[in-house]
């Protein structure tokens, strides 16, 4: 018993004793292939004993045992275990954990992993977002992805962004993307929300498209929505924000003061326009999901509402939107069906951007509102509100905004079932049906006592009242199938074959009524009782409907190789035909074919993960902008007692039977680098459309009468470079900054044209209808702007001297000799970018994060149309205010189109800044919450001196006060920075995030 005693108490001494005998400080260096790596967590396995690297990546550790492990480990890297052994330096080199390599990125029907990528494709998840007050998806990736262009021109929250991937895809159709979300083609951008996206995946090339056929010309947008997990507990989550915006520039122009020195006519207020019809605008989103999943099925359900204001007065829209997506496993787990839907109810305020341009050329020193004593004008006829009667294009804008209604509406019905089948592990077929219902009504209404649109027009028109609808469904079913199999050790082999089916159809119907009884007037926001009130009232000015419809059916296949884990090969192959053709030409062939390697799974370079080549070719095609361009059309005339019966019809635009789709061809190259911190991917491409359908004018006497035809016939050719460029600048535990470049340039020629060459886009009035701007030309590059050069001088009436660019003596500036060898002109700039950059700058410290993000495009000019029109001193104008920029001169006084209303309109831009705190909750009911600060477009270094710097991709305007018209937005003409543009904004957003 004593002995056992004694042993007791001097068996801890021993121990002790013991390992004070053995204790040994191990020491060491942890890096990566950049250098030191700080911040990098060292333990001994299976303790709690351990320590960091310091600055230069350095450690000491003591240990006090021979086979203790030391267990290294960081963020974004792989963990590494290694036994001391009696070591007493031990450096470690760390390697990037790979599973990044092996993210899987969904491609069209399928999906593969990040290494075996043989295409163009970009992956956006969350956590790249842009952040702050996002209104639509494309919003998100604004200068994000390389080669992808989401401008919105503008704050206009009612307006949606133009999207171009790499360019002009088309001359006559749409230039836009192919949309598809969680599978389905062809949805509806704004039917969902941004907060129910889980991840963008963006097909550039043809190789990577071609298997969508004709709907992926313009390249390929896939969105995936956020869904239960299998296991996952319920979790509930809100997100709101709450923003302001303002006024981020506007155009500079004289007050009431000023302009009276000018010579302007003096009525004896002082009235600051934009300030009359702009405001800080507040907007509000909130959204709160559902989401979870058991063993055997997951679900996600989510509500969206919007309350969004614009910065021009009763301008804004308030949506609701609502996503559910369910999923569950039958069968053995063979059969899983999803369920997918989505609901949009959106109704805007559409409001009139022309009040901003009024806010710029009304007379400053007008009042607001009439003053029957004053004035000797009944002010009570125009609704109280002041107005400068018989004055060509002149209308109080107060007045505009506040008397006039301009309402829409849109709702956006989707869903769609999906069923996966897995007869073996190998053999999966895929059934996916889809339909997507959107129904729009548009109704604006001038009241009889509005000078705009109503009073103002010869002859005398008592109010106008517009009705538009318009639904369209689009229905689709696809089959597909999947079969994959590993041949052998060093093969894989993967082959997709499938088939489509796609429905179209269209209807709309328009209205337009006048002159109604004086003080009618109604709740516009009702449709029906509106339309019934007014039809009784007032008399049909014009009336229309239109229906089309149309089917696209398509057989696909497609075959993924890949040898030895580093070289893949990946081939595709679609047969499309659309019921938009003639018999002799509905149907289409795409191919394409790329194959990638891994370069370094044979060089085995020291500190490199990835180095992978990749080329790819494919085939796209695209289809008229419209049903019937190949069928003859006739202008069918009443008769002369009004009677239908005696109408006379007469051609108007031949048929083409031979008509057939455009082509475009790509060939893309690309090199991906990836080590432990830096990543890089660099492509260079060529394209070109062949055969793109123009309308073009014909012999009359050769077509039967008909004047226009629609034919294949052109060519275009883009080439570009795209670099994406990623680093972790540092990483530790507590700090940590990734920052990321994106870098595109591109430059199309208009190879061929049956067309012939053109000058196009036109200024408009007043003085100025016969000023086109844009060069079409034959071998030249698009977007060219055209014009005089103006030598900076002015004769004695005023007149701008212009300067003779050929130096032959005579000079030619008239429009109708643009074109001519000895004509005066030249190329006054480009109105699509040399180049674009993103700088995108992440960080985060502690429980604290900062997103910075920075926007760029350079080399593209803007014809200033504020400036051409209103800042020429015209002594006839007095009653019209003047642009009052940097660049006006006092002594032109004639209206003349030239270089001098041409600007370069580089930019550098903060497009967006958050700042987040992440609150660490101990709570059986709250789980985390984020609070965030950003701003939008917070500031832009630029020299030019219109509203937005931002590129005018097409021109497009609004039938109304000679400015251009066109039916469809013509891409062939940008540059050209209206008159009619809503001014940007700034944005300043709050933010809350609770996970419960």
């Amino acid at each position: 018993m004593k002995f056992k005693l004694l042993k007791s108490l001097i068996l801890p001494f021993a121990l002790l004793f013991g390992s004070f005998i053995y204790a040994q400080t191990v020491t060491g260096t942890v890096s990566d292939n950049s250098g030191p790596v700080p911040g990098v967590n060292i333990i001994v396995q299976g303790t709690t004993t351990g320590t960091q690297t310091d600055f230069d990546g350095n450690y000491s550790l003591d240990v006090d045992s021979d086979d203790a492990v030391l267990v290294f480990s960081f963020i974004g890297y792989a963990t590494q275990t290694i036994p001391v052994a009696g070591q007493s330096v031990i450096n470690v080199t760390l390697a990037e954990d790979a599973a990044q390599l092996d993210e899987v990125v969904v491609v069209g029907y399928g999906s593969t992993t990040r290494k075996e990528v043989t295409t163009a494709v970009t992956s956006v998840s969350t956590e790249e977002f842009n952040q702050g007050q996002i209104n639509e998806p494309t919003q998100l990736l604004q200068g994000k992805v390389a080669g992808l262009t989401a401008y919105n021109k503008g704050g206009d929250p009612n307006s949606n962004a133009t999207i171009r991937l790499r360019g002009i895809s088309t001359i006559g159709g749409s230039a836009e993307p192919l949309i598809i979300i969680d599978g389905n083609p062809g949805g509806a951008l704004n039917a969902v929300d941004p907060n129910d996206i889980e991840n963008i995946t963006v097909l550039k090339d043809g190789s990577a498209a071609a298997i969508y056929g004709t709907r992926g010309s313009s390249g390929v947008i896939l969105i995936t929505t956020k869904s239960g997990k299998t296991g996952q507990d319920a979790k509930i989550s809100y997100n709101g924000q709450f923003a302001s915006s303002m006024i981020a520039n506007q155009v500079e122009i004289m007050d009431a003061g000023q302009f009276i020195a000018a010579g302007g006519n003096d009525l004896g207020s002082d009235t600051d326009w934009i300030d009359e019809v702009t405001r800080s605008s507040f907007s509000q989103i909130h959204n709160i999901s559902a989401v979870g999943g058991t063993e055997k099925s997951t679900y996600r359900v989510s509500a969206n509402f919007r309350d969004t204001e614009g910065i021009l007065n009763n301008t804004g829209f308030e949506q609701f939107n609502f996503r559910t997506k369910l999923s569950t496993r039958l069968l053995d787990d063979k059969l899983k069906i999803t369920f997918n839907a989505g609901l949009t109810q959106r109704d805007s305020e559409f409001g009139f951007n022309e009040a901003l341009r009024y806010a710029v050329t009304y007379n400053p020193s007008a009042p607001v509102f009439g003053d029957d004593a004053i004035f000797p004008f009944n002010s009570e006829q125009y609704g109280g509100y002041f107005e400068t009667l018989g004055l060509f294009d002149s209308f109080n804008p107060v007045s505009i905004i506040e008397q006039n209604k301009n309402y829409g509406t849109r709702s956006i019905l989707q869903y769609s079932m999906d069923f996966r089948y897995s007869f073996t592990d190998d053999l999966v077929a895929n059934l996916n049906m889809s339909k997507q219902n959107i129904q729009n009504q548009n109704r604006t209404y001038y009241p009889t006592t509005s000078y705009f649109r109503g009073n103002a027009v010869s002859p005398v028109r008592r109010g106008r009242a517009d009705f538009n609808t318009d639904a369209s469904n689009v229905q689709t079913l696809e089959l597909f199938g999947t079969y994959s199999k590993q041949v052998s050790d060093k093969l894989d082999l993967k082959v997709t074959a499938g088939y489509s089916y796609q429905e179209n159809d269209f209807n709309n119907y328009s209205l337009v009524l006048a002159d109604f009884p004086p003080g009618v007037d109604f709740d516009f926001q009702d449709q029906i009782e509106a339309s019934q009130d007014l039809l009784e009232a007032g008399r049909v000015e014009a009336n229309s409907s239109r229906r089309d419809d149309d089917r696209i059916i398509a057989f696909f296949g497609r075959v993924n190789a890949t040898f030895d884990n580093a070289i893949y090969f990946n081939a595709s192959l679609r047969r499309e035909g659309s019921s938009r053709f003639g018999e002799e030409n509905q149907w289409g062939t795409f191919p394409a074919v790329a194959v990638g390697a891994d370069l370094n799974n044979y060089l085995n370079l020291e500190n490199v993960n990835l180095l992978k080549a990749r080329i790819g070719y494919g085939v796209t095609g695209s289809i008229p902008p419209e049903v019937g361009l190949f069928a003859r059309t006739y202008d069918v005339t009443n008769g002369a007692d009004g009677n239908s019966s005696s109408a006379t019809s007469d051609p108007l635009r031949a048929e083409n039977p031979d008509l057939k789709w455009e082509e475009k061809k790509e060939l893309n190259f690309g090199i991906e680098f990836a080590n432990d911190r830096f990543s890089a991917t660099m492509d260079i491409y060529t394209r070109t459309i062949d055969d793109f359908i123009s309308l073009i004018n014909v012999e009359a006497s050769e077509f039967g009468g008909a004047s226009t035809q629609y034919q294949n016939g052109g060519e275009l050719k883009t080439n570009g470079f795209e670099l994406t460029a990623n680093y972790d600048a540092v990483k530790t535990d507590k700090l940590t900054w990734n920052t990321g470049i994106v870098f595109s340039t591109y430059k199309t020629t208009l190879e061929k044209s049956t067309a012939g060459d053109q000058v196009i886009a036109n200024l408009g009035s007043p003085g100025q209808n016969s000023t086109n701007m844009i060069l079409v030309r034959e071998g030249e590059e698009v977007g060219q702007i055209w014009g005089p050069v103006w030598t900076g001088e002015v004769d004695g009436n005023g007149t701008p001297i212009l300067a003779d660019v050929n130096g032959d003596g005579n000079l030619v500036t008239d429009q109708g000799s643009a074109l001519n060898d000895d004509a005066d002109f030249e190329v006054l700039g480009k109105g699509l970018p040399d180049f674009e950059i993103g700088w995108t700058n992440q960080l985060t410290f502690g429980n604290w994060d900062v997103n910075a993000f920075f926007r760029g495009a350079f080399g593209h000019s803007l014809v200033n149309t504020f400036r051409a029109f209103y800042e020429p001193r015209i002594g006839s104008q007095a009653s019209y205010n003047f642009v009052n920029t940097e660049l006006a001169s006092a002594d032109i006084k004639t209206a003349q189109f030239s270089s001098h209303y041409v600007e370069k309109a580089d930019f550098f831009k903060l497009d967006n800044l958050s700042v987040g705190y992440n609150f660490d909750i101990d709570n059986s009911y709250i789980k985390n919450i984020r609070l965030s600060l950003s701003g939008q477009n917070l500031f832009t270094i630029t020299n030019y001196t219109g509203t937005d710097p931002e590129p005018a991709l097409q021109d497009f305007g609004a039938a109304s006060n000679g400015d251009f018209v066109s039916a469809t937005p013509n891409v062939l003409a940008p540059g050209i920075d209206r008159r009619n543009s809503y001014f940007s904004s700034t944005t300043i957003t709050l933010g809350l995030n609770v996970n419960f």
